[in-house]
């Protein structure tokens, strides 16, 4: 399986992620900067961190993902890539805020059926962990586990594959992006306002 950016013809500038400043963690994911750092350093791409401070409103993150985006033009970037799937209105919103930016919004895997896509990545060697799972939309005993084959039969019907309405997170620690496997352990397990975060931590 190759880079989406690729297939597209874009050169890949490197990889924009929000972090909680208070948690030092991925801002929704929970997952820790250092596994995010070895991500980005197994990619060979550098990381762009947007901080975030904790609680932030709306307007200081849309404030603060601004200047990235200013930061961006300036360093020559010409567009931003987003996972999004089928989320009209997340689309919409993105494309809405870059608007003027200097930056165009690009979605390579937008409409592309979600089971064949989760099917697709996994052969081509996606390998991921389960971070983050919504308890509204999805069981507990999700968290932590492996997101491959047997994960996708587990799922209940009304779950999306790729859980794009949020019902998981997920960390790649392999696959044909990577020059290298991230190894990674499953640690505690924390149910925080109704998510339940499967703590991820650097296998020695």
């Amino acid at each position: 399986m190759r880079s989406p950016g690729l297939q597209m013809g874009v050169e890949i500038a490197g990889l924009l992620t929000t972090f909680n400043q208070a948690a030092d963690r991925v801002a929704m994911h929970a997952v820790r900067r250092s596994l995010v750092q070895a991500q980005a350093a197994a990619a060979g791409l550098p990381l762009r961190a947007v901080e975030l401070p904790w609680p932030c409103s709306n307007d200081e993150y849309e404030s603060r993902m601004a200047e990235a985006c200013r930061t961006a033009v300036a360093d020559g970037i010409e567009a931003i890539a987003f996972g999004d799937l089928f989320l009209r209105d997340i689309r919409a919103y993105r494309e809405r805020k870059l608007a003027g930016s200097g930056l165009q919004p690009l979605f390579p895997l937008w409409e592309i059926p979600t089971r064949e896509l989760a099917v697709e990545m996994l052969r081509g060697g996606l390998r991921a962990r389960i971070t983050c799972v919504d308890k509204k939309q999805l069981d507990m005993r999700f968290a932590g586990r492996e997101f491959d084959q047997e994960l996708l039969a587990d799922l209940p019907p009304q779950a999306d594959p790729c859980g794009e309405n949020g019902e998981f997170h997920t960390f790649a620690y392999a696959g044909p992006m990577f020059q290298h496997p991230i190894p990674v352990a499953a640690g505690e397990l924390r149910d925080v306002d109704g998510f339940v975060f499967a703590d991820l931590i650097e296998a020695p």
